[in-house]
């Protein structure tokens, strides 16, 4: 009942607010509600505290005490949601494959089930001796993923 109506008090606070998507949500024993947000242009304070305010404002703590937290997934968390890849094109991506191979590429397109990185390699000349640097492009399922990344680069 009191999860059901948290859930139906989140939905219409994001609703309200349609830049934003829920990555998590959960209610422990103690009544404790976290809610985990990303957004197509980022996720705000302000963006939190409507949401927080769309849940709290609309339940009765003499019904049942609770506690609410409401956040961010924050930049290093890693992408669940084809939304997140769509919001993160161009962005240096770190991907680690089920097979165990990790491919970091600019994540170059989203498609319906999968994205396309490119990077750059160095590879052994065709002909002689040394290397030559190629582009590289690849195609990856998202069920072939098992985590992707943002990298964070400080210039």
């Amino acid at each position: 009942m009191f999860e059901k109506k948290v859930k139906d008090l989140l939905g219409n606070a994001l609703e309200a607010h349609p830049s934003l998507f829920l990555i998590d949500f959960s209610i422990d024993s103690n009544y404790g509600i976290k809610v985990i947000l990303d957004g197509d242009n980022g996720v705000t304070v302000e963006d939190c505290i409507a949401i927080s305010r769309g849940i709290e404002h609309n339940l009765d703590r003499e019904e049942q005490d609770f506690s609410l937290e409401v956040a961010s997934c924050g930049a290093a968390a890693p992408l669940t949601l084809k939304r997140q890849y769509v919001k993160n094109l161009s962005r240096k991506l770190e991907v680690k494959l089920n097979s165990g191979e990790t491919i970091n590429g600019t994540l170059i397109q989203v498609l319906d089930d999968a994205i396309v990185l490119e990077w750059k390699a160095r590879e052994p000349k065709p002909i002689g001796k040394g290397k030559v640097t190629v582009n590289k492009t690849k195609e990856i399922a998202f069920s072939d993923i098992n985590k992707a990344s943002v990298m964070i680069i400080f210039n």
